[in-house]
C-alpha cells in the first residue's frame, strides 16, 4: 500500500503547485508564523475549482494556546458548517482542558458540526498532559487520525514516541507523523507496519518579483518572508516520493 502525502499550504500558489506535482491531500491554512489558522472561505473555494485532490481545513480562530472559549468553539462550530457548505472534504482542529487534557466536549460538537467529513486532530496533541491516553480518548471522540511530532518539536526528535503511539493505535485511528517530516525518517515508521500517511510542509521561500521594498519599513518580522512569498518546493516532495517507492 503506498502511503500518502499531505501537505499544509498557505498560499494559492503553494496549493496549485502541490497538487500539479502530485501532493495526495491538502490542508489548507493562513497565517504560518502563528503555526496555521483557519483560511479564507473565498480562497478555498478557488482552489476546490482547481485542484482535483482532496482539500482539508484548518479550523483554528487565532494563535497562542489551543484552550478555547465557549464562544471561540461556537465560531469554530460556525466554520466547519460554512466549509462543509463550500465543499471541505475533511477539517483539521484542536482544543485542550487549561490542565492540559483533551477537551472532549469542545471536540465533540465540533466533530458533530463535520457530518460526517473526516477530522484530524493536530499537533495541539503534541503539548497535551498525556498522549497514550490522549489517543484513546481522541478515537472515543471519532477523529480519523492524529497529526503529531512524538510530543517534541520535530519527528526525528519523537520518533520513538511516534513509533510507540503507532503500536498502540494499531489500526483504530491513523497516526500521521508531521513536523520537521524528513525522507529518511520514513523507513523506520514504516517497520511498525502502520504508516499509512505523512504530513510533509516541502515549504519554501520565493523571492518577491517586486522591484521595490522601502527600507524604512518592516511587515513581517521575517526579513526572508517579507522579501518572498512562502510556496511549496516539488524538489523536495519528489524526495519524499521516491523514498516511498523504494519503502
Amino acid at each position: 500500500m503506498s502511503i500518502l502525502i499531505e501537505s499544509p499550504v498557505f498560499t494559492l500558489e503553494a496549493a496549485l503547485l502541490a497538487a500539479k506535482s502530485g501532493v495526495d491531500r491538502l490542508e489548507l491554512c493562513s497565517s504560518y508564523a502563528e503555526g496555521g489558522e483557519t483560511p479564507g472561505a473565498g480562497l478555498f473555494s478557488y482552489i476546490k475549482k482547481r485542484v482535483d485532490i482532496p482539500v482539508y481545513v484548518m479550523i483554528r480562530p487565532r494563535g497562542g494556546d489551543f484552550v478555547y472559549s465557549k464562544l471561540e468553539v461556537e465560531a469554530m462550530a460556525e466554520e466547519i458548517s460554512q466549509f462543509h457548505q463550500c465543499g471541505a472534504d475533511g477539517f483539521v482542529f484542536g482544543i485542550l482542558n487549561t490542565d492540559g487534557t483533551i477537551n472532549k466536549e469542545a471536540c465533540a460538537i465540533l466533530i458533530s458540526a463535520a457530518k460526517g467529513k473526516p477530522c484530524t486532530f493536530h499537533r495541539a496533541f503534541d503539548v497535551c498532559r498525556n498522549q497514550e491516553k490522549s489517543l484513546e480518548e481522541l478515537i472515543d471522540i471519532g477523529f480519523t487520525r492524529i497529526l503529531t511530532s512524538g510530543a517534541k518539536n520535530t519527528v526525528g526528535d519523537g520518533l520513538n514516541v511516534i513509533i510507540r503511539l503507532m503500536e498502540q493505535a494499531g489500526d483504530r485511528i491513523i497516526i500521521m507523523p508531521g513536523g520537521g517530516m524528513k525522507p529518511d525518517h520514513m523507513e523506520p515508521l514504516k517497520l511498525t507496519g502502520y504508516l499509512k500517511e505523512i504530513h510533509a510542509s516541502c515549504k519554501k521561500i520565493r523571492y518577491s518579483e517586486g522591484n521595490y521594498q522601502n527600507p524604512d519599513v518592516a511587515i513581517s518580522s521575517n526579513a526572508a518572508e517579507e522579501n518572498g512569498v512562502l510556496t511549496f518546493d516539488t524538489a523536495q516532495y519528489h524526495r519524499f516520493k521516491k523514498v516511498i517507492e523504494q519503502l
